[in-house]
């Protein structure tokens, strides 16, 4: 059986569940009698036979996207927690959003690709030639950042500082997040340029201090909280790409419903990734500027970096059964 012959005899079934699917998306539950829910079900676990042939066969990037979007909208419409529970949004990022992230993991390379490698030349430009900072950044701004890293961290405790920095952190890095995924509705342009912008000035950053003698300081504050503020940012990123590519190609799709469709991936994963950047706000608020030997600050920082690769490379999977 080739191709075509493969579409033509699947595709009633394909249009009926995507009927159902819409009959379950018209409200906040799924409604099905006794029957919908027996055939929804033998339906879902064709399409995903479908989907695993069309992959193992390699019969097309289009018709394999299609497919596992019907999947995505099947499982999360259909089997979906109650709205608005504790449990449904402990059960998202416990599980969901890790998994989502790997459905989508194509875009999260492409924006750490743009997010890296625009970042590792400046940084490397600038620490052999520091003068040329002064291209990216103001003469205050560096003064500001080799002063930050020139001396040991001086602070008050107890006074709330700590809670203060950690609601500035979160307010900075929700915001380059969100304009990182936002701005992917300029067919994704936006979302490109913003990732490459902040990954120039990082690097611009890094590169100074590391060229002024204050690397030692400089990575031992940003080791820990960077495992999650770097790695959120990524994803606001592959969330605008999903958003941007929705409009730019959205396949058999009407834009608006591809955007629709799409859409609440991205809005999905930036969500994950805000959730991230709060995990990173209090390590930087509280745990990063600490006076804590730096020896341990690193084995930490590699603890932590683990746990986020772990975390999305392998929470929410199914154990295999026979």
């Amino acid at each position: 059986m080739n191709r075509e012959q493969f579409i033509s005899q699947r595709r009633q079934d394909w249009q009926r569940f995507e009927k159902l699917l819409k009959k379950s998306e018209r409200s906040r539950t799924p409604k099905f009698d006794g029957e919908e829910v027996s055939e929804f079900s033998r339906l879902f676990r064709s399409l995903s036979y479908d989907l695993s042939l069309v992959r193992s066969r390699d019969w097309g990037l289009g018709i394999s996207r299609y497919l596992n979007d019907l999947l995505a909208r099947g499982h999360n419409g259909f089997y979906r927690s109650p709205p608005g529970t504790l449990r449904a949004v402990i059960e998202f990022f416990v599980s969901g959003f890790p998994r989502l992230f790997r459905e989508n993991l194509s875009y999260f390379w492409v924006a750490l690709a743009l997010f890296v490698v625009p970042g590792l030349i400046s940084g490397f430009v600038v620490y052999h030639n520091p003068s040329l900072a002064g291209r990216i950044m103001t003469g205050g701004q560096l003064m500001q950042f080799e002063e930050m890293y020139s001396a040991e961290i001086k602070r008050e405790t107890g006074t709330g500082f700590e809670s203060a920095m950690a609601g500035f952190y979160v307010y900075n890095n929700v915001g380059i997040a969100f304009r990182c995924f936002a701005t992917g509705i300029f067919f994704g342009i936006g979302t490109i340029v913003f990732l490459i912008f902040n990954s120039i000035f990082l690097g611009t950053v890094t590169g100074f201090l590391m060229a002024q003698g204050h690397s030692e300081r400089f990575f031992s504050f940003v080791i820990s909280h960077g495992s999650f503020e770097l790695t959120a940012i990524v994803i606001s990123g592959a969330a605008g790409l999903v958003i941007g590519r929705s409009i730019v190609h959205p396949g058999r799709y009407t834009r608006w419903d591809a955007l629709r469709i799409r859409g609440l991936v991205g809005v999905q994963l930036a969500l994950g990734a805000g959730a991230m950047l709060l995990v990173a706000a209090l390590i930087e608020g509280f745990w990063s500027p600490s006076g804590i030997p730096n020896e341990v600050k690193y084995v930490v920082g590699a603890i932590l970096w683990v746990l986020v690769i772990v975390y999305l490379s392998f929470a929410g999977r199914e154990k295999r059964t026979a």
